[in-house]
């Protein structure tokens, strides 16, 4: 069996399940999350656990079966308690700031750069004295807040000379040697 899917997913206070038609729906403190999953997949609720088994051993069902666990899984951590990523703006004149769900950046380029952030998620931008400013996104969501957050990104990864770009907090960063190292 998969050693992800096989484990059962523990139910905290105040987190609903519902089953209907290859639907499943988390509700929580944080919000409402639906998931489909695959017609040979069965999800079930039994003594405050969800578990999800597989009809075979087929290549196929095994990759779902530890899928839709994660997936569930993720849903279920996302309406109880939420899930939280910051990035890092990393360059001289590099700016944020946020009216609503508008985030407005400077970024090195000759214009300003705004972007419409979806309304699951909750923005702040915070900019501290001798700090590089800061992105954070907060949402139930874990795959939403995953791909904003990437987008935000690919509008000025970071380069491996300087580090300049947005990296995500506590990221570590291939630094290369300039040209001068080589003339040695």
């Amino acid at each position: 069996m998969s050693r992800i899917g096989k484990s059962p997913i523990a139910l905290p206070k105040g987190v609903e399940v519902k089953i209907a038609n290859g639907l499943v729906t988390v509700k929580g403190a944080k919000g409402e999350l639906t998931q489909k999953v695959d017609t040979d997949i069965t999800v079930a609720v039994e003594e405050g656990n969800v578990v999800v088994t597989r009809p075979t051993d087929q290549k196929r069902h095994k990759a779902l079966h530890g899928l839709y666990r994660s997936l569930i899984s993720n849903m279920v951590k996302g309406v109880s308690e939420g899930f939280k990523t910051e990035q890092e703006l990393v360059g001289v004149g590099y700016r944020a700031s946020n009216k609503g769900q508008m985030l407005e950046m400077s970024l090195g380029y000759s214009h300003n750069i705004n972007f419409e952030i979806p309304k699951e998620i909750k923005i702040t931008t915070a900019t501290e004295k001798g700090q590089n400013p800061k992105v954070i996104l907060e949402s139930a969501d874990k795959q939403l807040i995953g791909m904003v957050a990437a987008k935000i990104r690919s509008l000025r990864k970071p380069e491996p000379y300087k580090g300049k770009g947005i990296k995500f907090a506590g990221e570590q960063l291939r630094r290369k040697a300039g040209k001068s190292a080589s003339k040695k």
